[in-house]
């Protein structure tokens, strides 16, 4: 199974990409610095060039071709302004998603924020985060030929995971360490049957397969 990651170098995707290589996928991660190119193939990672804020919908169609999944989890990251929340963690996903549906690739996984809302009010740039992630959620549930999840994390924290979360549709504000978010994608990407939903995840009690599961009413 083939699986891309757009923002390969951020720091879910390289925690997804080394479970995803241990597991003997074969991982590509999209990235727009080549200087960031060793550290995904020290991940298990290929590397993939692309700007995803210039690049065209054919062009990322086309490093999708042989996808089985794709993965957005790129982001502006926490020093950029408000324009960049558009292009990045707006308009790079709808790029993103309207290249898997071109490409033909089923199954695809949204990393959003809890809190993501196209209406949310404010003027400060996490306002403008919360509505550029919200609009691009509502873009991802309008693409008929995309098996979506869409997952939304609480706060993001660097502690070691634990396995153990809550995952729900509606989970309520926690935190959560990147650890166990790439746990729960990766397992999301072998559990098909959550397509469709929107869930949010922070750090709880169930291991990770198991909250899957139960989402996914297996």
């Amino acid at each position: 199974m083939r699986i891309v990651i757009a923002g390969g170098h951020g720091q879910i995707a390289l925690r997804l990409e080394r479970l995803l290589s241990a597991g003997d996928y074969e991982v590509a991660g999209i990235i727009r610095d080549a200087a960031q190119a060793d550290a995904l193939r020290q991940a298990g990672a290929e590397p993939v060039l692309c700007d995803l804020e210039s690049a065209s919908v054919d062009h990322v169609a086309g490093i999708l071709r042989d996808a089985d999944v794709a993965v957005f989890a790129a982001g502006a990251g926490p020093g950029s302004g408000i324009g960049r929340k558009d292009t990045v963690d707006r308009g790079a996903a709808v790029l993103f998603a309207d290249a898997a549906e071109r490409a033909g690739v089923r199954r695809f996984l949204m990393v959003s924020s809890m809190g993501a809302d196209a209406h949310h009010g404010g003027d400060e740039v996490f306002d403008a985060y919360l509505r550029a992630k919200g609009e691009a959620d509502d873009h991802v549930r309008t693409r008929l030929g995309l098996e979506w999840t869409v997952l939304r994390p609480g706060s993001l924290i660097d502690d070691a995971g634990t396995g153990l979360v809550r995952l729900e549709a509606q989970t309520g504000r926690g935190a959560v360490p990147r650890d166990d978010v790439a746990a729960v994608l990766a397992e999301l990407i072998e559990t098909p049957a959550t397509a469709g939903l929107t869930l949010e995840l922070i750090s709880g009690s169930t291991p990770v397969p198991v909250a899957v599961k139960d989402v996914a009413g297996n």
